[in-house]
């Protein structure tokens, strides 16, 4: 029979070489196991501050054609590379959805006049092997006035969101104006449903120089 005070505590302490073995075990199977099923941090969307874009909060000269190269919603915890593919071919673009986020070819560049279209993947299914398709998890959560933020390598583009919608994927085209400078983000609402996807529209606000490296 076991005396009082001979309970996991003690029997760990009585074999603590045994408890490490098996706890190691347990820990890498934990590990190995998450990452099949895709809910390990995702390296796609980090919000580690220590590794975000810094600026001076100095007005940047925003005249140059410049591409994108992350994206950032401080109000969501977004925070994704951007990929720039010359392609429009379907393929390409499939494949470039997996790095991240896509700049569509034929949208505007960073500061010039024009609208940014950057598109993703998202989904809210309970098991996802692999993470780019969440990469735009959230966006129908930004709400007007929110900030995104659109770098390239040596700027901050600031963009204030404008409006949020749901896009029928029946509809040819999202509108890009050319008049002024925009952004649009663009995404499924649901991986396993593609009827529909949700559009985040913001406008320009300001462009500020990152602090150099």
């Amino acid at each position: 029979m076991e005396r009082p005070g001979q309970g996991a505590i003690f029997h760990i302490s009585e074999h603590p070489f045994a408890f490490a073995a098996v706890f190691l075990l347990m820990f890498v199977g934990t590990s190995a196991f998450l990452a099949a099923v895709g809910a390990t941090p995702n390296p796609l969307n980090s919000t580690d501050s220590a590794n975000a874009p810094q600026t001076t909060n100095t007005p940047a000269a925003a005249d140059q054609p410049e591409n994108p190269v992350r994206v950032v919603a401080k109000s969501i915890g977004l925070d994704v590379a951007v990929q720039n593919p010359v392609s429009t071919d379907a393929g390409i673009l499939d494949d470039a959805l997996t790095q991240g986020a896509v700049r569509y070819p034929t949208s505007s560049l960073l500061g010039v006049d024009g609208t940014v279209y950057l598109f993703g993947h998202s989904s809210y299914l309970p098991i996802v092997y692999h993470q780019y398709y969440k990469t735009f998890d959230g966006i129908q959560n930004l709400k007007t006035g929110d900030i995104v933020s659109v770098y390239s390598d040596t700027t901050e583009y600031r963009y204030s969101v404008v409006g949020v919608r749901v896009a029928d994927a029946t509809e040819d085209v999202v509108e890009l104006p050319t008049d002024g400078r925009h952004l649009v983000l663009s995404t499924c609402d649901s991986f396993a449903d593609k009827t529909n996807r949700f559009v985040v529209s913001a406008d320009f606000v300001g462009a500020y120089s990152l602090v150099p490296r």
